[in-house]
């Protein structure tokens, strides 16, 4: 799973082709460390299909607030640097987060 942060966001997701699963996180947030061993599961399972990033928002405020995340966790989907599709909060189950993945694999 790539580590995003300020220096390399755009390189990465804004600018990237194809799909890219990002994970919005934040230090201290209970439910983000919950979903991150799911997330890596993931990642592992579709990593071929499905680019997989993951971006501490405590580190990266102005990325963060630029991508609109208002709450954590976020897991948002970008399609050719789009920003196409999100699970936020109380969404960002295990389970949505794969259904999510294999709606655009």
């Amino acid at each position: 799973m790539l580590v995003l942060d300020k220096t390399n966001f755009e390189t990465e997701v804004l600018q990237s082709k194809g799909y890219v699963l990002v994970d919005f996180f934040g230090d201290g947030c209970a439910p983000c460390e919950a979903l991150m061993p799911h997330v890596m599961d993931l990642s592992e399972k579709y990593g071929e299909q499905l680019k997989f990033a993951k971006l501490n928002t405590t580190k990266a405020r102005r990325v963060a607030i630029g991508q609109k995340i208002l709450g954590l966790p976020v897991i948002s989907i970008y399609k050719d640097g789009e920003k196409i599709e999100e699970l936020i909060k109380d969404e960002a189950t295990p389970e949505n987060v794969e259904a999510l993945i294999k709606k655009y694999i």
